[in-house]
C-alpha cells in the first residue's frame, strides 16, 4: 500500500504528459466542421458601406472567399495582405464579415490597409458567425460557383496555407 502511494501520482503525471504531447500534433487550424459541401447558412444584413444588404444569395454565381473580421483583431491583421492579393488575383471575389465591430473603426482600418472585400456584410451581435459556426476570427470560408462551402479555415491565412492550400483550391474552383 505504501508503494502505491508513490506510483498512483507517476502514473497520473506520465497519464498526462501523454494527453499534452497529442494535443501539441493536433493543427488548430484544422477544426472539423459539418458545413463542407453543404449551402451558406441563410442570413440577410446591412453592408458596412451603406449599400444597401448582403444576404446568402449574393454568395452564389462565382468562387467567393467569405472572411469572417474585426479591427480589434490582431491575427486579421496579419492575414490582410493574403487576403488584398486574393482579390487582386481575380480568381475569386472576396465579401468579409465585420464581426461585433463598430462601423467608424472598421472602416477606419480599412483604410489603413486597404479593402479587398467586394461588399461587407455587419454582424454587430454576433448572430450571423454562430450561425456559420465561426469559434472566433479571423475564420475563412472558401465558396464554390453554387453556393456550397468547399473549405474552412480557421486563425489567419499564413503565407505556406495560402500557397499550399487555398490557392490551389481556388484554382481548382476556378476552372
Amino acid at each position: 500500500m505504501n508503494r502505491l502511494i508513490y506510483i498512483l501520482p507517476v502514473f497520473f503525471v506520465g497519464l498526462l504528459a501523454a494527453v499534452f504531447w497529442q494535443g501539441l500534433k493536433h493543427d488548430p487550424s484544422k477544426i472539423p466542421t459539418p458545413m463542407i459541401d453543404k449551402p451558406v447558412p441563410k442570413f440577410r444584413a446591412p453592408t458596412l458601406y451603406g449599400q444597401g444588404e448582403i444576404s446568402n444569395a449574393a454568395l452564389k454565381g462565382q468562387v467567393t472567399v467569405f472572411n469572417v473580421f474585426a479591427s480589434w483583431c490582431i491575427p486579421c491583421r496579419a492575414e490582410h495582405p493574403i487576403l488584398m492579393a486574393i482579390a487582386k488575383s481575380g480568381k475569386a471575389r472576396v465579401i468579409g464579415l465585420n464581426y461585433k465591430n463598430k462601423p467608424a473603426e472598421a472602416k477606419s482600418w480599412l483604410k489603413q490597409l486597404g479593402n479587398p472585400y467586394e461588399k461587407i456584410a455587419t454582424d454587430a451581435k454576433g448572430r450571423i458567425a454562430i450561425n456559420w459556426g465561426v469559434y472566433g476570427v479571423p475564420e475563412t470560408f472558401i465558396i464554390g460557383k453554387l453556393g456550397r462551402i468547399r473549405y474552412k479555415h480557421v486563425g489567419p491565412i499564413l503565407p505556406f496555407q495560402y500557397e499550399e492550400t487555398i490557392k490551389p483550391l481556388l484554382d481548382r474552383l476556378a476552372r
